[in-house]
């Protein structure tokens, strides 16, 4: 379930600020993004995984937080990543 160097690179090369960048809130919410696509499709075939269900829950949960700091301190890179994201 979880991503691979090649997975996370291709995720976070957009947002990424600077060449070792792992903290940002925009890397951050790249991640959790292609996490949640991951395990959404893995309970659309597995309807009853309640405990990946939960951590699914747990992750969009902190996306959103993350979401809401960004748009409050730096409004402008949230509107790049959650165009670059296709958060609309």
């Amino acid at each position: 379930m979880a991503l691979t160097k090649k997975q996370k690179d291709k995720v976070t090369t957009p947002v990424k600020r600077h060449e070792k960048d792992t903290g940002s809130s925009a890397y951050q919410i790249a991640l959790f993004t292609e996490q949640i696509r991951k395990l959404t499709l893995h309970l659309k075939k597995n309807k009853k995984d309640f405990h990946s269900r939960r951590g699914l829950l747990k992750m969009v949960s902190k996306r959103k937080k993350l979401l809401a700091y960004l748009e409050k301190t730096n409004e402008k890179e949230y509107k790049s990543v959650i165009k670059t994201l296709g958060l609309d």
